[in-house]
């Protein structure tokens, strides 16, 4: 019989999570830039990235003692993304910029870095300045909206798999209430 707890936690190591953290820092430059400060929009925007970012964390570390709680988490963070989304789209179209599609040239230059940036972001001895991978410091508000919506449909298509995956992993293996009961059941057999 494998371990009553399982390994849990290790959220850093997530592609999904270092997309969504990618995804919240971003939000937060393209906030400072051109979302009005007393706007409540800024405050929801930036509270959906984080959103994204701690529930995915949260969910890891849950789910040690429950695969319920790491899905529904999960899913949390994809929908929180998803707010932040409709927000970003939101401001172009209130503001008269163009939405790129997704397969225009700069859609695909943007998911083009990001698959060549196969660092891993949790790495805290990497010093280098990776705050602004992608110059939404000095982007037009067009580009800046854009690039964010290219980071949160990555973040988010990230967590549609993880989704699926740890569904699998529960239907294939079920829960710790599971594991608890063939545990017991085990130890009254070779009592």
């Amino acid at each position: 019989m494998g371990r009553l707890i399982p390994p849990h936690g290790g959220y850093r190591k997530l592609r999904s999570f270092q997309a969504a953290q990618l995804a919240y820092d971003a939000t937060v430059v393209f906030c400072e830039r051109f979302v009005d400060r007393r706007s409540r929009t800024r405050d929801q925007m930036t509270q959906a990235a984080r959103s994204g970012v701690q529930n995915i964390a949260e969910g890891s570390m849950a789910s040690a003692t429950s695969k319920k709680t790491e899905l529904k988490l999960t899913n949390v963070a994809r929908a929180s993304l998803e707010e932040l989304l409709l927000d970003c789209e939101d401001y172009l179209r209130q503001h008269g910029l163009r939405v790129w599609d997704k397969d225009s040239p700069e859609a695909l230059a943007v998911r083009g870095k990001y698959r060549s940036d196969q660092s891993d972001q949790s790495d805290r001895s990497d010093k280098s300045d990776r705050s602004d991978l992608y110059c939404l410091r000095t982007a037009d508000a067009e580009t800046a909206a854009n690039t964010l919506i290219c980071l949160i449909n990555q973040a988010s298509y990230l967590l549609g798999r993880q989704l699926k995956q740890l569904e699998q992993s529960f239907l294939d293996e079920g829960g710790f209430t599971e594991r608890l009961y063939r545990e017991r059941r085990e130890r009254r057999r070779n009592r």
